[in-house]
């Protein structure tokens, strides 16, 4: 399915997520207009390397980045791997790859449309907004 935010498109795959697309656009939507800070949503995580990865990136909190390097050492691979597995995330946005970033701060990429300049809308939302909230440490998943 195709979701709406800043004005720009996120592909995102529906059957991974047990909540109904309404439920998915609403929570999305709440995000965007910072009403949110974390999604109630239940997903199905891949199995393998990309799985490994998604899994780590939902340890990120909310207003947060790790970088390649940081996931890489933590997973025992490599900062490219990392990156692989980011551009295969089939949940961008509610699994938070935007939250990853170059050794130097940069924004290397990402997978949706209008790419660095979304992930940087993602990530200047999370920092302005984090300030009062609680952050998120964990996504549901479904086994």
């Amino acid at each position: 399915m195709n979701v709406n935010i800043f004005r720009t498109t996120i592909e995102i795959d529906e059957d991974l997520i047990a909540e109904s697309p309404t439920v998915i656009r609403e929570q999305i939507s709440e995000y965007e207009r910072s009403e949110r800070r974390t999604f109630d949503l239940r997903v199905t995580i891949p199995e393998g390397v990309t799985g490994e990865v998604m899994t780590a990136m939902t340890d990120i909190p909310y207003g947060e980045t790790r970088t390649y390097g940081e996931i890489a050492t933590q997973l025992d691979t490599s900062p490219i791997a990392i990156g692989q597995a980011c551009a295969r995330n089939p949940l961008p946005l509610i699994v938070p790859c935007h939250r990853i970033v170059g050794s130097n701060g940069s924004l290397r990429g990402y997978s949706a449309a209008n790419g660095v300049a979304t992930k940087r809308q993602l990530l200047d939302l999370e920092a302005r907004e984090r300030r009062t909230e609680p952050i998120q440490t964990r996504l549901p998943t479904l086994k």
